[in-house]
Parts: C-alpha cells; sequence; structure tokens
C-alpha cells in the first residue's frame, strides 16, 4: 500500500445492472485521509460505485484502484469498511449491541492462529474486544451494548452500523447514507464521529443527500450522474450553477428540490 496512492482511483469505470448502465466512463482519484462527499440524484450511480469497491457489483469495463491495488487484495488485507444504507438484518433477532458490533471485526478474526479461534470469546485475541469497546464509545453506545437491537430507535440503529464499521479499524470507511432517517441528535453524533476519524488519518467516503452536512464538514464534493459532472471544494460543487449541471439527465427533477432549497 502506497502512501502517496489515491485511497480510490477509476479510469474509464463502467457499470451496469441487467444491461442498464448506471456508470458510463467514470474517471477520478479521491485523496487519501480527507472526507469526500458523494452527491448526486437518485439513480446516478453514487452507490454503484461504493458497491463496485466492495465486491457487490462487477465493472463492465476500465480499473478501479484502491490505495494504489485491486478492491480485492484491499477488501482482504481489511483496509476497507462499508456501512450499507439499508442494513439487511433481522432487527428481531435476540443479539445485542455488542455482539452486533463484534459481527465487524469477524474478517480480522479469521487471520488469528486456529488455536486462538477455536478458544471461547472472553478468551480470544482481546484486540477484538478493545475495538468493539472503542467502537460503541466513539458512537455514544457503550451504556446499550447489552441491550437487544430490536429494542433500539432508527438513529441508534444507524450508530450501531457505523460502530461496526468503525470496529474493523480500516483505513478507508464507505458510508451509503449515514445520515438518512436519524433524528438531529444522531446526526451530530455520527457527523461528530466521522470528523474525528478523518482528523486520525482515516479516509471517509460518504455518498449522501443532505447537502448542508455535505457543505459544512466535507473536504470535498464529487458531483455524480452516471458519469463525473464535477470534484471540488464544496464552495464549489454545491453553487446553485452546479447542482444546476447535476440535475441534468436525471430520471426526476424533484429529487433535488427540495435538496437545493435546505442547501
Amino acid at each position: 500500500m502506497s502512501d502517496t496512492a489515491p485511497a480510490l482511483e477509476a479510469r474509464r469505470l463502467s457499470a451496469a445492472y441487467h444491461q442498464h448502465p448506471v456508470l458510463e466512463d467514470v474517471t477520478l482519484a479521491l485523496p487519501q485521509g480527507e472526507w469526500t462527499a458523494i452527491v448526486g440524484p437518485n439513480g446516478a450511480g453514487k452507490s454503484s460505485l461504493l458497491k463496485l469497491v466492495i465486491g457487490g457489483l462487477t465493472p463492465l469495463r476500465g480499473e478501479l484502484r484502491i490505495l494504489g491495488e485491486s478492491p480485492a487484495v484491499q477488501r482482504r488485507a481489511g483496509h476497507i469498511a462499508y456501512m450499507a444504507q439499508q442494513e439487511h438484518m433481522e432487527w428481531e433477532f435476540p443479539i445485542s449491541v455488542r455482539e452486533t458490533v463484534l459481527t465487524g471485526r469477524y474478517g480480522l478474526m479469521r487471520q488469528d492462529p486456529l488455536w486462538q479461534r477455536l478458544l471461547p470469546r472472553h478468551w480470544a485475541n482481546p484486540s477484538h474486544r478493545q475495538a468493539v469497546e472503542a467502537a460503541l464509545d466513539a458512537v455514544d453506545m457503550a451504556e446499550h451494548a447489552e441491550r437487544p437491537i430490536g429494542e433500539l430507535s432508527g438513529g441508534q440503529k444507524k450508530r450501531v452500523l457505523l460502530a461496526r464499521a468503525l470496529a474493523q479499524q480500516a483505513s478507508i470507511l464507505l458510508l451509503d447514507e449515514p445520515l438518512a432517517g436519524v433524528d438531529p441528535p444522531s446526526e451530530a453524533l455520527i457527523l461528530a464521529t466521522l470528523e474525528r476519524q478523518r482528523d486520525a488519518g482515516r479516509t471517509v467516503i460518504m455518498v449522501t443527500h443532505d447537502m448542508p452536512s455535505a457543505r459544512r464538514h466535507a473536504d470535498r464534493v464529487l458531483l455524480i450522474n452516471r458519469q463525473v459532472v464535477g470534484m471540488g471544494t464544496p464552495e464549489e460543487m454545491l453553487s446553485d450553477a452546479m447542482l444546476a449541471r447535476l440535475a441534468v439527465g436525471a430520471a426526476s427533477g424533484s429529487a433535488y428540490g427540495g435538496a437545493r432549497a435546505a442547501a
């Protein structure tokens, strides 16, 4: 892994679902250690870009590199953590908050020596427990660690999913709409947590429709509508002129009418 390589680099990258293009000829480079907000209309390919990184979607053509290597190499190395927009979890399953966050360590646990993996959990590699506790503290959920996840509010569930991503201690955090459907206190806490992660040197790549938060917190904004519309500072990219360019070709102008008003 190169310290100078972009966190995410795409060259003429294209992807499709069932022959329907979602990304076309995308070329970009996102630097390490910064917070990038990815903004675009519904169906513009924002989430698809993250899914290409995590292996949930295969590119039709082009090249994608993460920290100078293939995404598969970096996933195996544990350098990528992902928080989905809508987690397909059975929220009524009898599992605690702590156990849910611990699932973020499973990939790393597989790298432990076999003898450690066979031990009871409380005797296993202590680094996993320490990472879980630190992640719970980061999102202010430590006092709820033993609660079943089904008892949590929507904002608390989002915080637990963020904690699960943080527990991986990856250098790149991919977040798909982490602020969607959360209450104001949870939104403020999530944003503060991501600021701390960025300040600690991690790369934060966040898909969002929340223009005010992107303007206040992101280092740069990437505008996408199946192709790259622009990339630059929040002030440059979230101007009325750039958002008007972004909306050209969108399936529905209403997706951004409210967002632009809020900005």
